[in-house]
C-alpha cells in the first residue's frame, strides 16, 4: 500500500465517528468531532492490534512460556515505536511510559531535575502552557520565570523569542530547564523548539517540551531539534486508554534518580539495601506497566510513521486556514491567537460569538448541529486571560479576578474546534455554516438556553434519551439478562 492510500485508508478507520445523536429538530444523525485537541477518536487498525494482544495476554519481563515472550516483544516493540516516530536515536534517547498522560511524565521530571541540579534554582514556562507543564514546575522548583508571547489580547501568542534570549543572558547558568509547549492547546501556536534548544544550551539548560498538542500534527525530530526530554499523551494521537510517554536523553535521565520505585526497576533487595537497575527504560517504569495501552500506541504511531507526518500537516494546513479565513468573516465573530501567517499553528482554533458565553455556543453547536467542541480555558487559565483581557475590561470584569462569580467565569473562556486526521473540509463547512445560523438566530437561541453551574448551559425543551448518553450499567444489563 502507499503512503497516499495508507493515509487515506487510516482517516476513514477511526472508530466512533459515525456514531449518531440526536438533534433538537427531531433528526438524528452522525456527529461531527471537533474536540481532538481534548482525546482524539481511538484509531481502529492499532484498537484490533490491542483486541489481538489480549488474547495472547500476560505480564512481561519473561520469556519463559510463549505468552509472556510475546507480551514482552510487544512492549519492547512499543518503546522503538516511540523512539523511531519522534526521530530520536536509540543509541542517545531512552522511550519510557507513565501515568495516564502527559502530566504524569512532567511532574516526574520537575521532582527529579529540582533535585538533581539544586544549584540551578530558576526554571523557564513559557505562558501558552497547559497546567500540565506548568503546575509540576512550580510545585517543585524555587523560582518560575514565565516566558511571554508575541502581540496582544485577542492576537497574542508564540513564543516572544527576543524576550526569551533577554531572559537567558539575565539568568544564565542559574537557569535548569525551560519548559515549553510543540503547539499551544488554545491557539495552536507552534514554537521554533530548535532555536529554543540553542539558546537552553548554550547556558548548560535542559529544554523539555510537552509535545501533546502536536504529536498528532507534525513531523517531531529529537535528533534535528536537540530536545532534551519530550512528553506526550498518546490519548491526544488516536489511542485512547494508552499511557504517557516520555523520551529522554540518556545523559539526563544518568543524572537523576528513579522517580517511582517498586517490582521491576530493581536488580537486587535485600533487608538492609536495595539496588536499582541502571538498565533503561526498565529503571523508569516500575511496577506491573499499561501494556495493552503501549502496544496500542506503538501500532498507532508504527501506521502513522509509515504513512508520513509530513503528509498529515499538509493536509492539515489548508483545513486550518480554511476554518480560520471562515471563521473571520463571519460578522460577530472573534478568533483568538497569532494569524497563521504570522505563527504557524496546529488546527486547533479558539473563538467566541458576540453575545453568547462559550458555554452556550457549544451546547447549541451540540443541540442543534450535531458539532461536538470543547469550552473554557482548556487548562490553561493564564494565557486564555491574555487572550480575553480587552474584552473582559470592556465588559467592565478583571479577567485576573482569582474568586470569579458563576457569571464571570461563564464569560470568562472560549469554544474551541479542533481538529484530527479523520477531520474533513465538509466538517469545517458544517461548522461555518452553523456559526453563521447562531449568529443569525442570536435572539431565538439566547431565549431557549438556561445556565447550569459555572459554565454551562441546557435548552430549555430538548433534552435527549437516556439511551443516547452512554451508560457502563446499561451497557452490561444484556450481559446480565442473558440466561445461565
Amino acid at each position: 500500500m502507499s503512503n497516499t492510500d495508507l493515509l487515506a485508508s487510516l482517516q476513514a478507520s477511526f472508530i466512533g465517528r459515525d456514531t449518531e445523536y440526536p438533534t433538537v429538530d427531531g433528526k438524528r444523525g452522525p456527529r461531527i468531532y471537533l474536540d481532538s485537541a481534548a482525546s482524539t477518536l481511538m484509531m481502529a487498525p492499532a484498537y484490533d492490534v490491542g483486541h489481538e494482544f489480549l488474547v495472547h495476554y500476560a505480564s512481561t519481563h519473561s520469556d519463559l512460556h510463549y505468552a509472556a515472550r510475546g507480551a514482552s516483544h510487544a512492549f519492547e516493540w512499543a518503546h522503538e515505536s516511540v523512539l523511531e516516530f519522534v526521530d530520536a536515536d536509540p543509541d542517545q534517547y531512552c522511550s519510557f511510559f507513565a501515568g495516564s498522560g502527559a502530566t504524569a511524565g512532567f511532574n516526574r521530571m520537575a521532582a527529579s531535575l529540582s533535585c538533581a541540579r539544586p544549584e540551578r534554582d530558576i526554571v523557564l514556562v513559557s505562558e501558552m502552557e497547559h497546567h500540565s507543564n506548568d503546575l509540576p514546575h512550580r510545585h517543585h522548583c524555587s523560582h518560575v520565570v514565565h516566558v511571554p508571547c508575541l502581540g496582544e489580547f485577542e492576537r497574542y501568542g508564540g513564543l516572544d523569542m527576543d524576550r526569551l534570549r533577554e531572559i537567558f543572558d539575565e539568568h544564565g547558568e542559574k537557569i535548569n530547564y525551560i519548559a515549553v509547549t510543540g503547539a499551544s492547546n488554545v491557539s495552536g501556536a507552534i514554537t521554533p523548539l530548535a532555536e529554543v534548544a540553542k539558546l537552553a544550551h548554550a547556558v548548560g539548560a535542559y529544554l523539555l517540551v510537552d509535545a501533546s498538542q502536536m504529536i498528532a500534527h507534525a513531523p517531531v525530530s529529537m535528533n534535528d531539534a536537540d530536545i532534551d526530554v519530550l512528553v506526550f499523551s498518546g490519548h491526544k494521537i488516536y489511542a485512547p486508554g494508552s499511557p504517557g510517554a516520555v523520551i529522554a536523553k540518556k545523559s539526563v535521565l544518568s543524572e537523576i534518580k528513579p522517580a517511582e520505585l517498586g517490582g521491576g526497576m530493581v536488580d537486587d533487595v535485600y533487608i538492609a539495601e536495595y539496588m536499582p537497575t541502571q538498565t533503561l527504560p526498565d529503571r523508569e517504569e516500575a511496577g506491573t506497566p499499561n501494556i495493552v495501552g503501549a502496544i496500542t500506541l506503538g501500532a498507532v504511531l508504527d501506521l502513522l510513521t509509515k504513512a508520513g507526518m509530513d503528509k498529515v500537516r499538509e493536509k492539515e494546513i489548508g483545513l486550518i486556514d480554511f476554518a480560520w479565513n471562515g471563521l473571520k468573516q463571519i460578522e460577530g465573530v472573534s478568533v483568538y491567537g497569532p494569524n497563521p501567517e504570522d505563527v504557524p499553528r496546529t488546527g486547533t482554533i479558539a473563538f467566541n460569538i458576540k453575545g453568547f458565553d462559550h458555554g452556550l455556543t457549544a451546547a447549541a453547536l451540540n443541540d442543534y448541529y450535531n458539532i461536538q467542541v470543547r469550552n473554557g480555558c482548556f487548562c490553561a487559565h493564564p494565557y486564555v486571560r491574555e487572550l480575553l483581557k480587552k474584552e473582559m475590561w470592556d465588559m467592565d470584569i478583571d479577567p485576573d479576578a482569582p474568586n470569579a462569580e458563576a457569571d464571570v467565569e461563564r464569560k470568562r473562556g472560549m469554544a474551541r474546534a479542533s481538529l484530527g486526521l479523520y477531520t474533513t473540509r465538509a466538517d469545517l463547512e458544517a461548522l461555518l455554516v452553523a456559526v453563521r445560523d447562531l449568529v443569525s438566530r442570536r435572539d431565538e437561541i439566547l431565549s431557549l438556553y438556561e445556565p447550569i453551574g459555572s459554565n454551562g448551559y441546557r435548552h430549555t425543551k430538548f433534552e435527549p434519551a437516556a439511551n443516547d448518553i452512554f451508560d457502563p450499567e446499561r451497557s452490561l444489563q444484556s450481559y446480565l439478562a442473558q440466561p445461565a
